[in-house]
């Protein structure tokens, strides 16, 4: 199988991007493998798996993105914060991660492409408060009860939890705080991966 381009991919994934955020696109997985080479920011190194299971996986989930105020927990090396961001210029995203190394690569990433829709935030998730997001977003970051438990203080009051994951488990889901309910999973086309991906749409009660 011929391997997958990011043009082929968005297109593929229905979306619209400008050809000059397509290149910005490009130059973050360049500066990404600069770093790598030195810092470790992530295990996948193939061009085609970056592509697929970084880029186009983060794009992936653009159409269940709510509202203009969005975080990204845990998101390392800025997946899917920083792709989402490149194409949504008038949304605000805050990228939020305790491991230095990862905060050092993304301050470098938003003053390299100048993203003043980004805030970089170096914490634990439990001890950030500073406001309250329409979507949050989190990426292999842990089960879903400890997800929402560990987050559920960033979330305004009409806002989605947004988890990205890949087989998702009947008990997974039905261990979530009464508080809360599980509105949709959603199986993830992602052009290039086998892999399953599901996205899970979670909101509160109140």
């Amino acid at each position: 199988m011929k391997p997958i381009t990011i043009e082929a991919g968005i297109k593929q994934l229905g979306l619209t991007v400008p050809l000059p955020v397509v290149q910005q696109l490009k130059d973050y997985l360049a500066l990404l493998n600069q770093w790598n080479r030195i810092h470790n920011l992530t295990a996948i190194t193939t061009p085609e798996q970056q592509i697929s299971k970084l880029i186009l996986d983060s794009l992936a989930i653009n159409d269940y993105l709510q509202g203009k105020s969005i975080i990204d927990v845990g998101t390392g090396a800025g997946f899917p914060g920083i792709p989402l961001a490149l194409v949504h210029p008038d949304k605000k995203f805050v990228l939020l991660d305790s491991r230095a190394k990862k905060i050092y690569f993304l301050r470098q990433v938003v003053g390299q492409f100048a993203l003043k829709n980004v805030d970089i935030i170096h914490s634990r998730v439990e001890h950030y408060r500073e406001r309250l997001f329409s979507s949050v977003i989190t990426r292999a970051f842990a089960p879903l009860a400890r997800m929402v438990m560990l987050t559920k203080h960033l979330c305004c009051q009409q806002g989605v939890f947004l988890a990205m994951k890949s087989q998702i488990t009947s008990g997974e889901l039905a261990a979530v705080s009464l508080d809360f309910i599980v509105t949709a999973v959603i199986p993830l086309q992602v052009p290039g991966l086998t892999d399953i991906r599901q996205l899970v749409q979670i909101k509160s009660k109140g």
